[in-house]
């Protein structure tokens, strides 16, 4: 089969795969601390289809897989999953972005299954904003999370870090010294219209050019050449090797290099994260009709369709602009 190409000739490697819309955390920029508007069990992909699914994307060209959720550690089975990617012929590169409070019990099982590195959701380095930001006391699990990663070879690991006006902004220069001091790669993230809550401020909303001028007070920053389809634009920190990245999903988008596509949790296809449209997979993969091989060709023929549709970018400053109907934590970060 050929490549996953689409009508603006980028090539489609990157499957983002939701294992859960739940999470253990109620970050603020993400959904109600008292949200409750799971997903219906029945409506969530089982391990098998999940499979079915990475199956046919990996042989129409995937060659990534990162596994997301909602918190995907909260998928029961998420150790063999991973070993059931990592067992594939031709088995996609294979990662997973966490909240990190299951790590310390999980990290070294899913090293041993075949995962190859991490991206950690921390905001913040103190308790206190920890706290009110996440409604939960749980700092210190992401830390032993960390550490635990770390022992397990999970390298490098990548930090995403959301800044909010007047609740953590301030923090930029300390997350990167942190970060720096322990060896992991940090990467600030402009704050998206993805929150459950519909709460979302474009005024309000830390711009990556906010970001960069707090943090080159403090560093000696020189943009890394040769950004390819990153969504995160890289510094060279005072000189060295060492980078620090910004995802400037709103104010710079970065659509026209974009090689990724999302499956949520309930087995919807999805070109983008903003996208209104997505292709239902759970119908075929539920259809008594369908042979196995029959199921395969239509999720593949699925996965064409979706990137043929694929547009020129995500619309999000245009004045037209409409917010997803699903919160990220139901699409999959």
């Amino acid at each position: 089969m050929s490549a996953l190409i689409d009508s603006y000739g980028r090539r489609h490697k990157d499957l983002r795969v939701s294992l859960t819309d739940r999470c253990s955390l109620r970050c603020t920029y993400c959904m109600p601390h008292d949200f409750s508007d799971w997903l219906k069990s029945d409506h969530l992909l089982d391990t098998d289809e999940l499979m079915s699914v990475i199956s046919a994307a990996v042989s129409v060209g995937i060659e990534e897989i990162r596994l997301t959720g909602g918190e995907p550690l909260l998928r029961a089975d998420i150790v063999d999953i991973v070993s059931r990617i990592a067992g594939l012929t031709n088995a996609p590169k294979l990662s997973l972005t966490t909240n990190g409070l299951k790590l310390k019990e999980l990290a070294k099982s899913l090293a041993d299954a075949g995962l190859e590195r991490i991206n950690v959701s921390l905001d913040t380095l103190r308790r206190d904003r920890f706290v009110a930001l996440t409604h939960r006391d749980r700092i210190d699990d992401v830390f032993a999370g960390l550490e635990a990663a770390l022992q397990a070879g999970l390298a490098p690991i990548k930090i995403n870090s959301v800044l909010l006006r007047g609740i953590n902004d301030d923090e930029a220069p300390a997350l990167l010294k942190w970060a720096m001091s322990e060896g992991f790669s940090l990467r600030f993230i402009e704050q998206m219209p993805l929150d459950a809550g519909g709460i979302w401020d474009r005024t309000t909303m830390v711009t990556a050019q906010e970001m960069l001028a707090s943090l080159s007070d403090h560093f000696e920053l020189s943009p890394v050449p040769d950004r390819g389809s990153s969504p995160a634009e890289e510094f060279y920190i005072d000189g060295t090797i060492e980078t620090v990245g910004i995802i400037a999903s709103v104010t710079q988008p970065f659509c026209g290099a974009c090689d990724r596509l999302r499956l949520t949790s309930d087995g919807q296809l999805r070109s983008c994260l903003f996208s209104l449209e997505e292709m239902d997979l759970r119908k075929v993969l539920r259809n008594p009709d369908l042979s196995n091989q029959e199921i395969a060709e239509e999720i593949a023929d699925r996965f064409y369709k979706t990137v043929a549709g694929k547009l020129p970018g995500h619309g999000i400053n245009d004045p037209s602009f409409i917010q997803p109907r699903r919160p990220m934590s139901a699409i999959g970060g």
